[in-house]
């Protein structure tokens, strides 16, 4: 489902001086009312390239990059690259400060013994930060994605970079495979009150190149899985967190899961079963069984980092396990993020992300 907090937080951070900002409701503000700006409805005719640049008079929006590696010997690696965009008034772009568009990124990397975050903020307008389509680029001060194509999609082939204490990657992205369309056509609902996103991926990018952590420079390969996701109000204030799963199975199929918790009543669980083509599935509540089977301790509370996954009528039954229980994102609002094992019926790797623990 790919819903980001770090959109919301910047709102938080950058624009708490501004006393007519609303109470937050629901985890990290999400459910905040959101009247003022684009609804998101049922029916949506996605254009792209168009759709990978930034959605005037949307509230909430996010590039977001994950990869599974591993170097020639063999050792398993996770990097993360996010960008959100924060709009705190519903009106378009502007040139300079009086700007009303607020920008974060998120970067990590994760080994089976060390995980390193970084954040990054910038106010739109004044060059720190942004999205351009011609040619594709996305960055927030020395970070990038940004496009090598010269076909007619400029993601088809991509370059991802980011550094910080610790740790940085540069990664190619290459990828031949249609863009897949989550939930009803990309209409991603996340209530069963009707709160959604628009939501689209690339998990079929194939990634190569470098990375480094604490002075040891690592050439690594493997799968990578690029979200892309917008909206105004994606949550209602009684859900308090979310689990999201992106799964690469060795069958050449893909997965996403998510589950919204809530303050009262069951979670609301929903995914897509996307095969080796492209083609997707929307998979509900019924179609899955998710189950907690072990917690760590981290980061002071207990966090779920071994889960049972089973979809019955695509014959799937594996156990998930986090490749670093500690892959803490201890940022200005912290949560759990980090690469995964998959065992059982499925072999394979992905990416699990919780938040409000």
């Amino acid at each position: 489902m790919r819903i980001r907090l770090g959109v919301w937080l910047i709102a938080a951070l950058l624009g708490g001086c501004d006393q007519s900002a609303p109470v937050d409701k629901g985890f990290a503000g999400l459910g905040n009312q959101a009247a003022a700006f684009t609804p998101v409805v049922p029916g949506r005719v996605f254009g792209f390239p168009a759709d990978h640049g930034p959605h005037d008079g949307f509230r909430i929006e996010w590039w977001y990059v994950t990869a599974n590696l591993k170097d020639e010997q063999g050792r398993e690696f996770g990097v993360q690259w996010t960008l959100f965009r924060s709009a705190l008034t519903a009106t378009s772009e502007q040139a300079g400060w009086g700007n009303q568009t607020l920008w974060l990124g998120h970067a990590a990397v994760t080994s089976a013994s060390v995980h390193h975050a970084a954040e990054r903020y910038a106010r739109g307008g004044v060059g720190l930060a942004g999205v351009s389509l011609t040619p594709f680029n996305a960055w927030i001060d020395d970070w990038h994605l940004s496009s090598q194509a010269t076909g007619a999609d400029p993601l088809t082939e991509l370059q991802l970079s980011a550094r910080d204490k610790g740790f940085g990657y540069q990664l190619r992205l290459t990828s031949t495979k249609p863009w897949v369309l989550q939930g009803d056509k990309g209409f991603s609902q996340k209530s069963e009150q009707g709160q959604a996103s628009y939501y689209y991926s690339q998990p079929f990018f194939q990634a190569s190149g470098s990375l480094e952590i604490d002075g040891q420079r690592y050439q690594v390969s493997g799968h990578a899985w690029l979200d892309r996701e917008w909206s105004s109000q994606p949550l209602t204030a009684n859900q308090t967190g979310w689990d999201w799963f992106s799964l690469h199975l060795d069958s050449g199929e893909q997965v996403m899961l998510y589950r919204m918790r809530q303050k009262d009543g069951a979670p609301y669980l929903t995914g897509t079963w996307i095969d080796a083509q492209g083609q997707t599935q929307l998979l509900k509540a019924g179609d899955i069984r998710l189950t907690v089977k072990d917690s760590a301790r981290v980061a002071g509370r207990s966090m779920p980092v071994t889960w049972s996954i089973q979809i019955p009528g695509k014959h799937l039954d594996i156990v998930i396990s986090a490749l670093n229980p500690n892959a803490w994102m201890n940022l200005r609002i912290p949560y759990w993020e980090g690469p995964v094992r998959l065992s059982g019926s499925h072999g394979g790797q992905g990416y699990l992300e919780m938040t409000g623990y």
